[in-house]
């Protein structure tokens, strides 16, 4: 999976789990921004050993 795709993947998980927010469903928001949060931090990580 490519840098551009991953983004894409965090992106549209975050954008879901705002509107799982605002649709009231607060546990499965909780669990898409755990997730969003986790796949950002390795990416993040990643970027770091790399260099």
């Amino acid at each position: 999976m490519t840098n551009l795709q991953r983004d894409i993947l965090t992106g549209l998980t975050f954008v879901t789990g705002v509107i799982g927010f605002i649709s009231g469903e607060f546990i499965i928001s909780s669990a898409l921004f755990a997730a969003t949060t986790f796949a950002s931090n390795i990416n993040v990580n990643r970027k770091n050993h790399d260099n």
